[in-house]
């Protein structure tokens, strides 16, 4: 580490603005002993610390000494983009040894070559002015060798078709896909099997740890080792996908595939149409109960006696809203047992009925809410209605598929202690045996920062919180000159913020999504 990090060592001879900050190399022993040790270790590291590389080095050094790959997860796209398009290379270029990396996206980022075939030859697109961008899609699509949608920059961000033609896991047909060897998933499986680093971001790992030995199996290659940056953020990213979840979405998607699949047997053709009739009524009534009384947008707890209630006299009895889900359940069981019953079911018809018997038992799972170590609740969002049902503490989760199961777990972030100490996350997430560092960051805050809490602020929930906080940031603003970076907690709130102030200062203001030109 001495030799990488030191004042002479090789990141200071290729870069002339390089430091030596105390912390880093600290920072980077304890990794390497982490590795060599094959325990786990906890890294709080304050802002300029250089952990990125803090930790890059020894996961290089142990991949390439024999130990095995190394997944590094990182919270957010920006830090991902970081590692790959600055700290990687910069490591590739200066390393005496050679090593391999690739990234990893959630898989809905990727094409999906067989869904894009059918979509071509059934109405997806939500008007003619997207003719035009699914026609750009066709021609990127025998280009591409990643198939990644990022690549798709002139395209808007919201595609309403993207999810028809994405390749999410439930749609995914395996190796009895017709385009399994040229699939973009395929090919990105095949470089991760390669890289000595691989990196993917909080919620492609988890969702990979809850897949692991389920019938859709898993998505990252085998890994000795893992690295969670910003792990301040894995245990509300694990809740998430070790609960369960059902959609109108979900629901629309199987019906709508479904209806492009080709079924030989006239007599279960006949049924099929029939079947998935009665079960888009039913699905549509279902979902229209959660939308009556409900009119803004949000998250609200799903009641105990919301789909049954007690009676005195005839014990429990099911609810209005109860009795459309025994109606959209029976619809469900119904089209099951049809396409079950077929004598040779095409790959296409196999994974339909996996998926509806996972909808059935997500369903059954929240409508039911008997498990008190879970926590219900329904999301809105926009046309979407969301079920949810989402663990209350993953500590026994993560110790048992992760901690338990992988040799070295690193976790690190610039806020993990509490107090001076790591008690309260060793609780929360159930790492029990793991060492721990305290990396100091070599900023000077008491001397070059201060902290402005304005007194007289409204409720962030407020109509008038908007107003108010555009008002302080237009202040901070004059007395910086217009030097300031701006962080909000949504992008409606960001853009709340944008348009009550950009008009009312004299300095350039960009917001995300935006592109400015620099003369």
């Amino acid at each position: 580490m001495e030799e990488v990090f030191g004042p002479d060592g090789l990141i200071a001879q290729a870069h002339p603005e390089y430091e030596h900050r105390p912390g880093q190399i600290q920072m980077a022993r304890a990794v390497m002993r982490a590795f060599e040790e094959k325990r786990h270790l906890i890294v709080e590291a304050g802002t300029g610390t250089g952990k990125t590389l803090a930790y890059l080095v020894p996961a290089v050094a142990a991949a390439l000494g024999g130990r095995g790959r190394v997944i590094i997860s990182t919270g957010t796209k920006n830090l991902q983009e970081q590692l790959m398009e600055k700290d990687i290379p910069f490591l590739q270029s200066i390393l005496p040894k050679r090593f391999t990396a690739t990234y990893m996206k959630g898989r809905n980022n990727y094409l999906c070559l067989n869904r894009l075939g059918r979509a071509q030859a059934a109405p997806v697109l939500d008007g003619l002015e997207e003719v035009d961008y699914f026609e750009e899609v066709v021609d990127w699509s025998k280009e591409s060798q990643i198939g990644d949608r990022a690549e798709l920059s002139n395209l808007p961000e919201s595609l309403s078709f993207w999810r028809h033609i994405d390749a999410r896991s439930e749609s995914c047909l395996g190796q009895k896909c017709p385009d399994f060897d040229p699939c973009f998933i395929t090919r990105m499986r095949n470089r991760a099997q390669e890289a000595d680093i691989v990196v993917v971001n909080h919620h492609l790992f988890f969702a990979d740890l809850s897949l692991r030995n389920s019938n859709y199996g898993s998505v990252l290659p085998d890994y000795t080792a893992v690295i969670l940056d910003e792990a301040h953020l894995i245990e509300d990213v694990a809740s998430e996908y070790f609960g369960s979840q059902v959609s109108n979405y979900q629901v629309e998607d199987l019906l709508r595939e479904l209806g492009v699949t080709t079924i030989e047997e006239a007599d279960v053709d006949r049924e099929v149409t029939r079947t998935s009739s009665r079960l888009a009524r039913f699905a549509e009534n279902f979902w229209m109960g959660f939308r009556e009384g409900r009119g803004e947008e949000g998250r609200y707890p799903i009641i105990p006696g919301t789909f049954a209630a007690r009676d005195v006299h005839r014990g429990i009895v099911p609810t209005p809203l109860g009795d459309l889900y025994l109606a959209l359940d029976g619809a469900f069981a119904r089209l099951e047992t049809t396409l079950d019953a077929m004598k040779e079911k095409p790959a296409e018809v196999e994974n339909l009925v996996r998926r509806i018997r996972q909808i059935r038992f997500d369903l059954q799972f929240i409508v039911t809410g008997a498990d008190k170590k879970f926590v219900y609740w329904i999301e809105r969002r926009n046309r979407g209605i969301f079920l949810r049902a989402s663990p209350i503490d993953v500590a026994g989760l993560l110790q048992d598929k992760l901690f338990d199961e992988v040799p070295t777990v690193v976790l690190t972030s610039a806020t993990l202690s509490s107090g001076g100490n790591f008690a309260f996350i060793r609780d929360r997430l159930g790492l029990d045996t793991a060492d721990d560092l305290i990396a100091e960051s070599t900023f000077d805050y008491e001397s070059q920062a201060i902290l402005y809490l304005p007194s007289k602020m409204p409720d962030p929930r407020s109509p008038t919180w908007a107003e108010a906080a555009a008002a302080e940031v237009i202040k901070i603003l004059e007395a910086t000159e217009g030097r300031a970076f701006v962080l909000s907690t949504s992008l409606a709130g960001m853009q709340s913020l944008y348009e009550r102030v950009w008009a009312e200062i004299e300095y350039p203001c960009l917001v995300q999504g935006s592109r400015f030109e620099f003369s």
